[in-house]
């Protein structure tokens, strides 16, 4: 073997070492990173490159598009990455109930409450699973502080109707259905709930 063919057999040998362990440094990388993350919590930012706003804006055309399961995990994340926004918990809660979960809707509904307390929108989240669960004076408290709130929403005076007819209290459900209409003339489901209570 001739001196140059030593050299070439040399320099392959060095850079297939060199090779080999730049191969083997990118793999120890690769094993620190993954024990780390199975040691530590990831942060938010991990989750996902996009906003909290970007997210809830997904969450939204979830929600049109009835993929609720969806909508929560996005509403998650960007409760994840920006925290102690009573909106996106709302939202998150809503969505929630729309699932099914009841009781982690109304943990949801809690901790924005907490936040936002003259929040009309939340009081009558919470109604309408008090409601659903029979605790009526639960249910009705809520509604009289969201009209209390704002006396001109509709849906909060077709809600106190509907709770109103299930402690059989129909006089007074009809003037709330009286009012929603009065408020929104549009409003078929109250004009039909009205229309049954003057049947019966």
């Amino acid at each position: 073997m001739t001196l140059f063919q030593l050299l070439m057999l040399g320099a392959s040998a060095f850079f297939a070492f060199k090779i080999y362990e730049h191969i083997q440094t990118l793999k120890d990388l690769e094993q620190n990173v993954n024990d780390n993350q199975e040691n530590e919590p990831r942060s938010a930012q991990a989750f996902s490159p996009f906003s909290p706003e970007a997210l809830v804006q997904k969450a939204d055309i979830a929600y049109e598009e009835k993929d609720f399961d969806r909508a929560v995990a996005l509403l998650t994340e960007a409760n994840a990455k920006e925290s102690n926004n009573p909106d996106i918990i709302f939202k998150l809660g809503y969505m929630l109930q729309q699932t099914g979960n009841d009781e982690e809707a109304m943990k949801q509904y809690k901790e924005a409450l907490e936040l936002d307390n003259e929040n009309e929108y939340i009081h009558n989240s919470l109604a309408s699973i008090y409601r659903k669960n029979g605790e009526f004076v639960s249910a009705k408290m809520h509604l009289i502080t969201s009209l209390e709130i704002n006396n001109e929403n509709p849906i909060t005076y077709y809600n106190y109707g509907n709770l109103l007819v299930d402690m059989q209290k129909k006089d007074e459900a009809s003037a709330m259905y009286k009012k929603a209409v009065e408020l929104n003339p549009e409003f078929s489901e109250a004009k039909q709930e009205l229309q049954k209570l003057q049947e019966n």
